[in-house]
């Protein structure tokens, strides 16, 4: 048997031997192991494949070498002051195929999950874990832990090919091992300790080590929501999504003001929701991130639901829970950014591998982020993958893609001479829509009955436009306009409002060029803005009209609806991520009343089709009165066919309308389903006693109208009809 090269050996124990596979483990009779904490070792048979016990040869630092005659075997260590057998991983041959070399090869994997990152497994009849990376620059890359020391010598892996891929399995770990990936870089110098960019867990912050976690481990229960989901989520349908940071919903005060878990949520959180009325949930980012206070927006684990609120399969129950109730979950997604931290994505084999090389088109001025490499096919596999991921693994019913226009534009936020333009000349990042149109077609063409959505803030064309007819591909975009000139009119004055009256009636000029969500979000509520009963103006009594008023006029106009946690009761304070709600607010009835209204409002409009079928349509909206601003009055007509339309009336004014003529499309009674000004709501309880009757008297271009009293600062929706239950105040 031919001696093992001293260098060979001395390289191994060096950790730089550029193919470890091909020395350690059995080749051609003889055994080469690699254990530095070992001052004695043996190869020994391995269980039911006889009884020879081999000593090897120390013949470099932590290096053995011997003769082996048979196949299987396991290792015997003798360390200072312990004995212990072992099975070898370098007698393991490999798991990937060459299916997934080419597909990763060629950034055309679906599932990459499923081939990368940390899985359980049983290969060659032994249980432990697989792991594989992609760092394409590297010298070597050692997968460390706990279980080795935290050694890179150790467990050095198999360069698969030219794909960039490494892997090695590792018998005997199991699931809650804490790993790293140890990367000699092109350079040859050590990088800092990576977490996986495929690890679906992770250590408990400030720690930021990856996690081996089992995926598949909730056995879900949600075939009747997953079968009608494709109908709850249409643009037919009534949407109305909460919108919730986790974290700081609700805490545990008498457990040091700890954030609920996962199955906790399940129940309080679900429980809330349901009751209040909305559709949806939307969660903040619960992606793996290293800092609280980035809210999840700058996440490092993609693939790992958040330990901060318990294991993946916990997660999986919280949405199966919300499932059961009919409430389907939304997941806020950041493809479009990541941290520079030193264990993340950023330099990841020493070189610019995820992010771009060059800071004017790799690096966020705005958030001091790295920017992704869109271009680069496994940069773009490996998000959209992500994207599939959530999909499949955790049943989630869409993917609210963050800060869309930030990847649109190359000069997004930087100026002139500090971008780089496309290859024609231009601002566009034709890479980041070639992703973003290719996201949007995979993952409604893998998972039926999903919904993407843009936060997407200027007027680039066709965001929720299908991908065969030129658009994004999204389902539906943010209203960012809508939400802007609203917000603006109702912080002024009630006297100044006159002056502004368009900024109320010019969404409906464009309301129906996408298929829009109204979205009051956790952006409008931090950094200064206050909450939005504290922009609202005037007396404490006239905060909470206005207030009022506002959530009715959302409610009644086209678009789906999207409400920050905390809003729906008129929280005061504006949103701090480190603490909880002030749900003590409730004890006082014009807070309480907000809630009642929201409550209420939602009812209203998953029952009342004539305000949602034809949110997305120009026919489900006409204007009644729209230039009345002397008294800021605005009167619309919500309408489906085949379905009893409603009428809608805001006074924007401190003033009381008593004698106030509004044309209607139909004769007869027509009922009051809706009155902010309801004592229920907080309100002075003054309307119409439930009831108008049209006359025919021809008015604002309809054959009929009727006398109506409009109370200040409120919205009061009608509907024809004969029943006197219906919507009294």
């Amino acid at each position: 048997m031919a001696q093992l090269d001293p260098s060979v050996a001395q390289a191994l124990a060096d950790g730089r031997h550029p193919d470890p596979f091909a020395v350690l483990g059995p080749h051609d009779g003889r055994i080469v192991a690699l254990v530095p904490d070992a001052a004695r070792l043996w190869a020994v048979a391995a269980a039911g494949t006889g009884s020879a016990e081999i000593a090897l040869e120390s013949v470099a630092n932590g290096v053995f070498a011997g003769p082996w005659p048979g196949d299987a075997y396991r290792l015997r260590a003798e360390g200072a002051a312990e004995t212990w057998d072992f099975d070898d991983p370098y007698r393991f041959g490999p798991v990937l195929g060459e299916i997934d070399e080419y597909l990763i090869g060629e950034g055309k994997h679906r599932r990459l999950w499923q081939a990368l990152g940390a899985h359980l497994r049983q290969h060659e009849g032994v249980f432990g874990v697989h792991f594989a990376v992609w760092a394409p620059s590297a010298r070597r890359v050692s997968v460390v832990g706990g279980f080795n020391n935290w050694d890179g010598r150790r467990h050095q892996m198999r360069r698969r090919g030219q794909t960039g891929v490494w892997e090695i399995f590792l018998p005997g770990l199991d699931a809650g091992e804490a790993y790293k990936y140890e990367i000699l870089g092109a350079d040859g110098q050590l990088q800092p300790l990576k977490a996986d960019p495929l690890g679906f867990g992770a250590e408990h912050p400030p720690q930021t080590s990856s996690v081996v976690r089992a995926l598949g481990g909730h056995d879900w229960d949600d075939a009747h929501w997953m079968s009608r989901r494709d109908a709850a989520q249409s643009v037919r349908a009534p949407i109305s999504v909460y919108e919730v940071h986790l974290g700081s919903w609700r805490r545990v005060m008498d457990d040091a003001g700890r954030p609920l878990s996962y199955v906790e949520l399940a129940s309080e959180l679900i429980d809330y929701v349901d009751d209040l009325g909305f559709t949806h949930i939307e969660l903040l980012p619960i992606t793996e991130h290293p800092f609280d206070g980035s809210w999840g927006y700058q996440p490092i684990g993609l693939y790992a639901p958040t330990i901060r609120h318990g294991r993946p399969e916990e997660f999986a129950a919280l949405v199966d829970a919300a499932h059961a109730r009919g409430i389907g979950v939304i997941l806020d997604w950041v493809p479009g950014h990541f941290p520079s931290d030193a264990h993340g994505l950023a330099r990841f084999d020493g070189t610019a591998l995820y992010e771009h090389a060059d800071p004017k088109e790799g690096f966020h001025r705005d958030w001091n982020t790295l920017i992704y490499n869109y271009g680069r096919r496994e940069v773009s596999n490996y998000l959209l993958a992500n994207a599939l991921f959530w999909l499949e693994e955790y049943h989630l019913d869409g993917l609210r893609v963050d800060a869309v226009a930030s990847m649109l534009y190359r000069d997004y936020s930087r100026p002139e001479g500090e971008w780089v333009p496309n290859k024609e000349g231009g601002r566009e990042n034709l890479e980041a829509i070639a992703f973003l149109r290719a996201m949007n077609a995979a993952a409604y063409g893998f998972a039926p009955g999903i919904m993407t959505v843009a936060e997407e803030s200027t007027s680039f064309p066709r965001v929720s436009r299908p991908v065969h007819e030129g658009g994004l591909g999204f389902g539906y975009k943010w209203n960012m306009g809508w939400m802007n000139d609203s917000l603006r009119y109702m912080a002024r004055d009630p006297i100044h409002r006159q002056h502004h009256h368009h900024e109320m009636t010019f969404a409906s000029t464009y309301a129906f060029s996408e298929n829009f969500v109204l979205p009051i979000s956790h952006d409008e509520v931090v950094h200064g803005k206050g909450s939005m009963l504290g922009r609202m103006p005037g007396s404490e009594d006239e905060r909470f009209a206005n207030l009022r008023a506002f959530y009715g006029f959302m409610w009644a106009h086209p678009g789906k609806k999207l409400l920050f946690m905390g809003q729906e009761f008129a929280q005061e304070r504006e949103w701090a991520q480190a603490g909880q709600l002030d749900w003590h607010l409730l004890e006082d009835a014009r807070h309480n009343g907000v809630q009642n209204l929201i409550r209420d409002l939602n009812s209203l409009y998953r029952d009342t089709p004539a305000l949602y079928l034809n949110d997305c349509e120009p026919g489900g909206f006409a204007w009644i009165e729209a230039d009345d601003a002397a008294r800021s009055i605005y009167v619309f007509e919500r309408r489906a066919e085949g379905q009893a339309p409603v009428v809608v009336v805001a006074n924007l004014t401190p003033v009381e309308r008593p004698d106030t003529r509004i044309g209607l499309p139909d004769a007869g009674v027509w009922h009051e389903v809706l009155n902010t000004d309801s004592r229920h709501y907080g309100g002075e309880n003054r309307g119409n006693l439930g009831l108008i009757a049209a006359q025919p008297v021809a008015w604002q271009g309809r054959a009929n109208s009727a006398e109506i009293y409009l109370p200040p600062l409120s919205v009061v929706m009608f509907m024809p009809g004969t029943d006197p239950e219906k919507g009294a105040t």
